[in-house]
């Protein structure tokens, strides 16, 4: 597993509270943002975007699952594996 820096996590936070339109993702990073409904389908197509075109993570949406990227977390774990 390869090591997350501080640094990468907070690109990610702000990435994602853009998309979700609300900084709840950065003060509580184990929110379940698709239940909660700070992010739904239009957001996940622009945050998959954002990711790519800010960190260069390319993230098929066909592998984007709600389950394995249910949190913000989550999400800075999938995609430190894709570094």
């Amino acid at each position: 597993m390869k090591e997350i820096t501080a640094d990468f996590k907070d690109k990610v936070y702000s990435i994602l509270a853009e998309a979700c339109e609300s900084d709840e993702v950065k003060e509580n990073p184990d929110v379940r943002i698709f239940d909660e409904g700070l992010l739904d389908s239009f957001g996940t197509i622009s945050l998959v975007v954002a990711i790519e075109e800010q960190l260069g993570i390319e993230v098929p949406i066909s592998e984007f699952n709600r389950e394995e990227w249910a949190t913000p977390n989550m999400i800075v774990q999938k995609l430190a594996d894709r570094q």
